[in-house]
């Protein structure tokens, strides 16, 4: 690959119209599994704690979890993970979900869809103990151990993984969006101005593997140390700089100076990270702002002036 081939202003993609989701009941996927999967239907089964958003997630017993994509555009990525989470878990310091079952379309439902193994945990975003520090290790380990990895061969950005590991342009519309709704609730020039330079900073065109979605969710732990990370959905190769936006949605200033100094970060590469976090950030707080929905308007603006310090701090 040629350096900046993500990169070229000709080659923004174009996400296209939000995907059409659909629901699915415990019927449908009771006789899903008592079709395709004999020997787990008289599992119990029960839909999850906090729902997801590209899946309809499921338990079946106490040690198995069923992900039913929850549009045709997620169903993208079924068929990645079985490829790949295998191959990626004998190399990565914690586990990682293990496809034990792939489901074919059946019983009114259209897509292929996925039985894991259960991987026990609290949330990051919910956990009642977090260890700052010790977190920071667990996250700079497990993210050099992927970085590490082979990227010959691996799944380029695309539809896939909502275009994970390219260039950055294709978010522009939502960004700017976000800080047209937001006027007057932040200080849009600073913004606007971490934005431009996020745009500005240029990838190397060298591929390696990155998770896609480092958010608190998708960070297991137990007594505030990580021991699992989950939803692969957007994983792939290209530019890791996606995966750095945990620094600032969960990691705290001494957590992210570690991070940059153990994974040698560049300051183009730490200035598209603020980027991907800065986006997807303005997304929630100005849905939050709308909506009214004051915790979540709260904790996204902890996350954008995290970002925006970083950002005046550097300039």
């Amino acid at each position: 690959m040629s350096p900046n081939s993500h990169e070229s202003t000709d080659e923004v993609p174009d996400i296209g119209a939000p995907p059409q989701r659909l629901t699915v009941d415990v019927e449908t996927l009771r006789r899903l599994v008592a079709e395709q999967f004999p020997q787990w239907s008289a599992r119990p089964v029960a839909p999850v704690s906090k729902p997801g958003w590209d899946n309809r997630t499921f338990h079946l017993g106490d040690d198995l979890l069923v992900r039913l994509p929850s549009a045709a555009e997620y169903a993208l990525a079924v068929e990645k993970e079985h490829r790949w989470l295998p191959e990626l878990a004998e190399r990565l310091p914690v586990p990682i979900p293990a496809p034990l079952g792939l489901g074919e379309p059946g019983a009114g439902y259209p897509f292929p869809w996925s039985v894991y193994g259960w991987l026990p945990g609290e949330a990051a975003d919910r956990a009642a103990t977090i260890d700052p520090s010790g977190l920071a290790e667990d996250v700079v380990g497990f993210l050099e151990a992927l970085q590490r990895i082979d990227a010959t061969g691996g799944p380029q950005p695309g539809v896939h993984n909502w275009f994970r590991g390219g260039t950055l342009r294709t978010f522009d519309p939502y960004a700017r969006g976000s800080l047209a709704k937001l006027d007057g609730h932040l200080d849009a020039d600073l913004a606007t101005a971490a934005w431009n330079d996020a745009l500005a900073a240029r990838w190397d065109g060298v591929d390696v593997w990155f998770h896609g979605d480092m958010a608190p969710g998708n960070l297991l732990l137990d007594g505030g140390r990580l021991t699992a990370v989950i939803d692969f959905g957007t994983c792939g190769v290209g530019d890791p700089s996606c995966d750095l936006a945990i620094a600032w949605t969960l990691l705290t200033r001494q957590g992210r100076r570690l991070l940059r100094e153990r994974l040698d970060v560049d300051e183009p590469t730490w200035s598209r990270g603020r980027g991907w976090a800065l986006w997807k950030t303005l997304s929630n707080l100005a849905n939050a702002v709308e909506d009214g929905d004051e915790p979540e308007e709260r904790e996204a603006r902890r996350v954008v002036e995290a970002i925006l310090d970083d950002y005046r701090d550097a300039h």
